[in-house]
């Protein structure tokens, strides 16, 4: 007797699933091995977990692989995973089983008519008490290993119900075939359902059972129909208990898989965040750094303007602390800034302020306070502090003889015209204020007090004369290239002078510039200027100018200089326009465009003071630079191992980025020595050369380069 036709299809469609497994399991060994020769060859470390502390973090090695859980533990997470999604498959599973063996009725009927009573009946019966098992077990939020034995005990039970009455039919030949269709259950049991290869295996093996049991006591067949039943189905057994074995492997290698996945996003995720909280803490004190102050000062002046919610900004500046680190040493420098750092951090947590490293020796306090008398106890807690901790300063020339602090203090308060920028401003005038009164002092902004009020008036009044009664005026700080010491080009740094011959410090009439618009006509003049003065007659191959955001902004700027490059007859490649963002700079498609504009011009693009501002890495991204300048804080910081560590970091990454490099601040031979083995491009600073009038630049003798050197006094 031959096989049915409907075995045969069973058997290929059993070989099908072999061989598309076969293929699978292939590519998941495939990508396991990769894993394991990277893991293999991957750097060995000490230490087992990710470390999640502040000062953890500026010690994080990103290297480091935390534990993994071990195979018993991996074992037990696979049973757990997805209890929910397994209870509701093999539910939805049933539900179509059960219908499926409902409607077999219909093959009942037309092929076993005489007992389709009872096969009917039957079908209904266990259909309709698995149906509410399983129901039951739902409801009770039973596991999801119970519902699978619930499931797997109803699948052998509903092939043994309909196989009992089946057999009691008179037409032996229908039955003779009919009975091929329990094959089924098997397929269902290995294939259907997602159950454990133990479970499947108990189940398929009662089938099997009670499959043989029934051959056996169907009399009527010869032997050689017993003998190709029997195998056909201890075969059908032997091969889906195969591929369900396969497939539960299979399974198990996806959840290692997507485990891995799981395991790696996290540590990404982990480091992700450690190298946020990295960029915005000073490596020294671990406090906040300046990036991350001037985020939260961003953020208190967006309430206090939306929600008037007041702030009180603080500048703290350690009294002749130069003279303490050249007497104590930087080591006890650093030591002494720590110390000061975590008495302050500690005094302010009352007020519920946030403090951070504002620069070399200064710091920062931000608190929500609404009351010039709240401002005033903070700043002199502040003051007390510092001094109560009584850290010998001996060489102090003012009688003092430990370390104190000068303190300044503005907060908000309705004003006209205000601006983020003002707060500072009024907290810096308040903090020169009180290093002018002897130090270890405070000092509130007031606007009424001609002592401490903020000067803007008069310096804008003065700046919109200063051009036409040349009070204002270029000095050029060389750029030198590293390896071979010449100079490339100079830095144009501006110069103001009261009517009196008083200096006004850079840093006060400049902010006023930008505000009042003077620095549009401000701009013009030193790009005129410099071109007049040393491109001309190409006494200095390259000259930098400050650029500010104001001037980006205006329509018509990337028109006017290329009229004053047509009229000096310079090259622009000539000018290099050196770009700083500061509080209030976007980069919006106004600028982009300018600054294309520019180039197309051959202008040369830098940027200044990378790593201080609020959007570098969003410039760098978007920004062809000619130049980085690395900001002279991380040189001077990099006298400690992590100051060191984060120099190269960002070389590093500015490197990447193909920029050539530029490091401000070099006052040492020491420092000096270090752009050396960081291999920078060129660097600038006190030791390389100060700031000195165009009259001190001549050309370079050497006929093939257009290199300038400094004349050397008489």
């Amino acid at each position: 007797m031959y096989l049915p036709y409907c075995a045969e299809k069973c058997c290929l469609f059993l070989m099908g699933c072999l061989s598309g497994l076969r293929a699978r399991a292939s590519a998941t060994m495939s990508f396991v091995r990769r894993r394991a020769r990277a893991r293999e060859n991957a750097p060995q470390h000490n230490g087992s977990c990710m470390k999640h502390t502040l000062a953890d973090v500026v010690e994080i090695d990103l290297r480091t692989e935390p534990l993994r859980p071990a195979a018993a533990e991996l074992r037990a997470l696979y049973q757990q995973e997805g209890q929910d999604t397994r209870r509701q498959a093999t539910r939805q599973g049933m539900w179509i089983a059960i219908t499926v063996y409902l409607l077999f009725s219909i093959t009942d009927i037309l092929l076993v008519p005489d007992v389709a009573r009872y096969t009917v009946a039957a079908r209904f019966t266990i259909s309709l008490i698995a149906f509410v098992l399983l129901e039951m077990q739902v409801r009770r939020n039973a596991s999801a290993d119970a519902i699978d034995s619930l499931c797997a005990a109803g699948l052998v039970a509903a092939y043994a119900g309909w196989l009992y009455p089946s057999l009691m039919t008179a037409d032996t030949q229908s039955i003779s075939y009919y009975m091929v269709f329990g094959s089924i259950f098997m397929m269902s049991v290995n294939l259907f359902f997602s159950f454990q290869f133990r479970l499947s295996l108990v189940a398929s093996i009662v089938i099997l059972l009670i499959f043989l049991a029934a051959l056996q006591s169907f009399p009527p067949v010869d032997a050689s129909y017993k003998l190709a039943f029997g195998t056909f189905c201890i075969s059908c057994f032997v091969f889906t208990s195969y591929v369900n074995w396969k497939l539960n492997r299979e399974r198990y290698k996806v959840f290692l898989n997507a485990f891995e996945a799981k395991v790696q996003h996290n540590e990404a995720s982990e480091r992700g965040k450690a190298l946020l909280r990295l960029s915005n803490t000073d490596p020294l004190t671990g406090l906040e750094n300046r990036r991350a102050i001037d985020q939260r000062l961003r953020d208190h002046w967006d309430d206090w303007q939306k929600f008037g919610k007041g702030f009180a900004t603080i500048l703290i500046d350690v009294d002749f602390f130069k003279i303490y680190n050249d007497c104590y040493g930087h080591q006890e420098g650093d030591r002494c800034l720590i110390l000061v750092a975590n008495a302050l951090e500690e005094s302010i947590q009352p007020y519920k302020g946030s403090i951070g490293r504002y620069g070399g020796e200064e710091f920062i306090v931000l608190a929500p306070l609404d009351t010039r008398e709240q401002v005033a106890e903070l700043a002199e807690t502040v003051c007390r502090t510092v001094e109560n901790m009584a850290l010998l300063h001996q060489q102090r020339r003012d009688g003092v003889s430990i370390v104190t602090v000068s303190v300044g203090a503005s907060f908000t308060r309705n004003q006209t015209g205000a601006k983020l920028e003002k707060v500072i401003h009024e907290a810096d005038r308040a903090l020169y204020s009180a290093k002018a009164n002897g130090r270890n002092c405070v000092r509130l902004f007031d606007p009424n007090d001609p002592q401490s009020s903020d000067e803007s008036e008069n310096i804008a009044a003065l700046l919109k004369i200063a051009t036409d009664q040349n009070l204002v005026s270029l000095v050029y700080q060389p750029i030198r290239n590293v390896s071979s010491g010449r100079v490339e080009a100079v830095e144009a740094l501006m110069r103001l002078k009261m009517l009196d011959g008083t200096s006004v410090p850079p840093g006060l009439f400049i902010p006023i510039a930008e505000r009042t618009g003077a620095i549009l006509n401000l701009g013009y003049w030193a790009i005129r200027t410099v071109c007049h003065e040393l491109l001309m007659d190409n006494h200095v191959r390259v000259v930098s100018v400050n650029v500010s955001p104001i001037q980006l902004k205006t329509p018509g700027f990337a028109a006017s200089v290329a009229a004053i490059l047509g009229e000096t007859g310079v090259a622009g490649g000539r000018l290099a326009f050196e770009i700083t963002e500061g509080l209030e700079m976007e980069m919006n498609s106004h600028i982009l465009r300018c600054i294309s504009d520019l180039k197309t011009l051959g202008i040369r693009i830098w940027l200044d003071d990378f790593g201080t501002g609020f959007a570098g890495l969003s410039w760098l991204r978007l920004i062809d630079f000619d130049t980085v300048k690395i900001d002279r804080s991380f040189l001077h910081d990099s006298n400690t191992p992590r100051g060191k560590a984060m120099l190269q970091d960002i070389i590093g990454l500015v490197r990447n980025r193909g920029h050539k490099i530029l490091v401000e601040g070099v006052e040492t031979d020491e420092q000096l020595a270090l752009m050396r083995e960081f291999r920078i491009d060129q660097v600038q600073g006190f030791h390389v050369g100060r700031p000195a009038p165009a009259q001190n630049f001549l050309v370079d003798p050497t006929p093939d380069t257009h290199t300038a050197r400094l004349r050397r006094p008489a």
